[in-house]
Parts: structure tokens; C-alpha cells; sequence
């Protein structure tokens, strides 16, 4: 559980510098599109608290957490399929994303993880 939740955070922490970045670019820099520039900025910090609000849930082992890391799993081996063919320096970030991805993907549907958090097996 402390590595789904570790890697789930930094996945969160760095969706959210990216939101910072946009927002420092955008205070320092005349964007083209001033209104577009802002939604992006806002949009990606929105973003950010999916992956952080995961990451705390299953650091804590709750139950709801499962769902929402698993959301942002799934969600993040297209990007990094998208980085790996953009070549270059992209290779190495969508080798790292998609390893992180597949190593929580990994965490969290082992039993210990699904024990931990109170996910079972359907009594009938």
C-alpha cells in the first residue's frame, strides 16, 4: 500500500507543478489566449487533486481510495503511449510513467492490497 500511495502521490505532485509552471508562465508570459491559458492552469491543478486525494486515502487504507488510483493508472498509460511516440527525451518520461502506472495497477489488485483496504471476495 505505501508504494501505490507514494507513487500515486508523486504522480500528483508532478500533475501539479505542471498546473504551477502554467500559472507562473502565464503571470510572466503574454499568452496568446489569455482565457485559454487560464483554463488550462486551473484545469490541470483540478486535475492534480485526483491523484493526491488517492494517494492520502490509500496511505490511510481506505476503502474508496482503490477506484479513484486506479482511475489515474488506467488514465495515464495512454500519455505515456502518446510521450513514447513523440520520441527524444519523451521516451524516457513515458518509460517512467508507465512503469509507475503498472507498478500501482500491480499494488493495488494484490490481495494483501484488496485485504488491506477491505476489498474481498463476495460472500454469496
Amino acid at each position: 500500500m505505501a508504494v501505490a500511495a507514494a507513487l500515486t502521490g508523486i504522480e500528483g505532485l508532478v500533475v501539479a507543478g505542471f498546473g504551477v509552471v502554467s500559472l507562473v508562465l502565464l503571470a510572466t508570459d503574454k499568452p496568446d489566449d489569455m482565457t485559454q491559458a487560464v483554463t488550462l492552469a486551473v484545469t490541470v491543478l483540478a486535475l492534480a487533486a485526483l491523484p493526491l486525494a488517492a494517494a492520502r486515502g490509500l496511505w490511510l487504507c481506505r476503502r474508496w481510495s482503490r477506484g479513484p488510483s486506479m482511475i489515474v493508472q488506467l488514465l495515464a498509460l495512454p500519455v505515456a503511449w502518446q510521450l513514447m511516440q513523440n520520441g527524444g527525451f519523451s521516451v524516457l518520461l513515458a518509460l517512467l510513467l508507465a512503469a509507475a502506472a503498472l507498478a500501482v495497477l500491480g499494488c493495488l489488485v494484490n490481495p494483501a492490497a484488496t485485504e488491506a483496504l477491505g476489498i474481498g471476495p463476495r460472500q454469496e
